[in-house]
Parts: C-alpha cells; structure tokens; sequence
C-alpha cells in the first residue's frame, strides 16, 4: 500500500482496509486540528489508487470493509469516486462496507443523486465531525459551517440511506460556553437523528491556533468533571429515534456506550455516580488521541 504521512481513521475502522484517496484535509483551518498540519491536500492518481485496491485483492482477504483515508475523501470529484468503488466491488467483492470523512462542504457539493449513485457501489458510511452545534463556537474553530447547514448536510446523508456518524467535541467551547455548547449540540443530533455519535473530549494539540489561545488565557480548558458534566447535559439534549452514543474513546474520563432513548436515564446515572466520586475516571496518563 502507498501511503503518505500519519493515517487518521475512526476508532471502529481499527480493521478495516486504509484506502488512502487523498492525501490531507481538504480545509486543514480548525483551530483545534493539528492532524494534517504541514500537508498540503491533494487527491491521489488513479494509478496508485487501483494499485492498492489490487494489493488489498491479494493481501486482505480478512478484512470485511474499506476505509478510504484521509479527511474528507467526499471531496474527491464524483466520477473518480465512484470509479474507485466500482474497481473495489469487482476486485475485492467480500467487501461489506465502505466508509469514508465527510464534511458540510464536500456534502453540499453532493447532490442527493450523486450520494444515492456512491451508496449503490458500496459506501455504506460516512463519518462527519460536528464538534458542536452552538455557531457561536463554530465560528470560533473556524469549522467553515453553521449548525443549519450542518443539520441539512446530514439529513441529506440520512436521505440517500447512507448511515451516518457524527463527531462531538467535550470541551471544544471552554469553559464560559460549556452548558451552551452542550444543549445546542444536543439539539442538532436531535435534528439530524445519526446512527452514530462519538463523543471525544478535547484535547489540545501544541501548534494549533486554540493551544496558543490556551496559553495566552483566552480559551480555557475545562476539568475532568466539568467535561462530564457537559457530556450528561449533552446526552439529556440528545434525541435520537435508536442511535448508539459512544464516549468510550481513549480522550474520555468515562467510557460510555449508549443505545437512545432505552439507555438514557442509566447513562446519566453513571455519570452523576461519576460526579459524585463513586465511579474512578481515567488516569490522566491513560488519556490519549
């Protein structure tokens, strides 16, 4: 397989094959991102790409889905991307699942027909990170959408039956912004309704814009407990017809795996037994990205 510098895919994509499609993030401008720092973003030839969809035809005979690598493989022009599909159905056909990153962006330049055509050749999954629903805070990160267009973008995802699996940030609006922050976020998963949710807790990256504001006193970090209560808020906010919420990711203090509405009252049990220090959190040096 070709690839080029550090490879980011969601957890639950740890065994899947990494297709890298692009090279980057096509927008690499949120203050909190330090992921493709230094890459410039460009879409790889379609002659390394059918070489490594070859390779997985010989040496991934295991593995049951497809992840095409890196952030925002949507953004890749329609006709290209769905020749990447076809070649993986015909040459690799135990494939069950292909998922890729997906911003408000690249799905907007999607119309319903060209995400229906993607879903027919296999793309099962796209993975969107919403960090927050308050646009105050959007703003802020420089995330390059609103929540309006965040809630459309998505609900057209939804609507060519593709799954969805939305990103949320614990801790991402400082500690002025945090009940603000978590009610409007669990507003707009309520609007959007995804399979999915993962809730990572922030962690900030030296070198990004919001790590030199932390530094400098202009954004404050919010504490264990401070970020546990904004996850409770976050999922007492969350409306979803039978979604699953994660907050088990390796940045968490508590893991958390919550199918709602039927877990929701125990989730928020665990948590306030959390809050009042009869459940331990993570060490900090178990923490991580």
């Amino acid at each position: 397989m070709h690839y080029e510098g550090n490879i980011i895919r969601p957890p639950n994509e740890a065994n899947s094959i990494l297709l890298q499609v692009t090279v980057g993030c096509s927008r690499n401008k949120c203050t909190f991102c330090g992921a493709y720092k230094g890459k410039r973003f460009s879409i790889k030839s379609d002659e390394i790409i059918m070489e490594d969809i070859a390779f997985a035809a010989n040496y991934c005979k295991r593995q049951r889905r497809v992840f095409l690598c890196d952030g925002d493989a949507l953004i890749v022009p329609q006709k290209k991307l769905l020749k990447i599909l076809v070649e993986i159905k015909k040459q690799v056909p135990w494939i069950t699942r292909v998922g890729l990153y997906a911003n408000a962006k690249s799905l907007n330049m999607k119309t319903l027909d060209e995400l229906k055509e993607l879903k027919a050749q296999g793309l099962g999954i796209i993975y969107m990170g919403l960090e927050t629903g308050d646009d105050v805070t959007l703003k802020k990160i420089n995330k390059g959408a609103t929540s309006k267009s965040m809630i459309q973008m998505g609900e057209k995802a939804k609507e060519a039956g593709i799954k969805l699996s939305i990103t949320v940030l614990l801790g991402i609006a400082g500690r002025k912004r945090s009940r603000i922050h978590a009610e409007a976020t669990g507003r707009v998963l309520s609007s959007i309704d995804p399979e999915y949710v993962g809730a990572l807790s922030l962690m900030l990256i030296p070198g990004t814009p919001m790590f030199k504001d932390y530094e400098s006193g202009m954004f404050s970090l919010p504490g264990a407990y401070e970020l546990l209560e904004e996850l409770k808020i976050m999922i007492e906010n969350t409306r979803l017809s039978k979604g699953l919420f994660y907050a088990n990711h390796a940045s968490n203090y508590l893991p958390i795996k919550a199918r709602l509405p039927k877990d929701k009252d125990a989730t928020i049990k665990l948590i306030n037994k959390a809050l009042s220090g009869k459940i331990p959190l993570k060490p900090e040096f178990m923490r991580a990205l």
